[in-house]
């Protein structure tokens, strides 16, 4: 097996080629990390939530990291990892524009939605359930590639 650095440009492209990947955030030192679907455009990863343990923390936090995977063949894999900065976009005066731009970059993909706006096993309160919509501003980047 040989494993390789990813040039920036390649993480990039792995970035913007893929949907789902691992957020990872901290409150008092405790990490958590949990799957999440984002889009990739302009330095951010691109989100949509309902509230939760995750928001809470980022919000509290905004330090993140997150993490996308692919198999390749065999054994091989590659491997991108984010470090950045968690950024809210309020449906509020002011963010208007950015909120717009999420919407458009997620809405390009099927089911974009999901599965931020569903719950395990909690049959929902009312069909208007507070969601959130945030970026991730990818201030560093790294990746490794595996191949036999």
């Amino acid at each position: 097996m040989m494993i390789r650095t990813l040039s920036a440009l390649e993480c990039t492209k792995m970035l913007a080629a893929n949907r789902t990947g691992h957020l990872a955030c901290v409150k008092d030192g405790q990490p958590y990390v949990v799957c999440f679907n984002y889009a990739y455009a302009d330095s951010h990863l691109y989100a949509f939530s309902l509230l939760g343990k995750k928001i809470d923390w980022m919000r509290e936090n905004p330090l993140v990291c997150a993490q996308v995977e692919q198999h390749t063949q065999g054994r091989g894999w590659r491997s991108v990892i984010v470090e950045g900065r968690y950024e809210e976009l309020p449906d509020r005066v002011g963010h208007k524009v950015q909120l717009d731009h999420a919407w458009a970059v997620l809405s390009k993909h099927t089911d974009w939605w999901e599965p931020g706006a569903l719950k395990p096993a909690t049959p929902p309160l009312s069909d208007n359930l507070p969601h959130v919509f945030f970026r991730i501003l990818v201030e560093q980047v790294s990746g490794r590639e595996a191949t036999e």
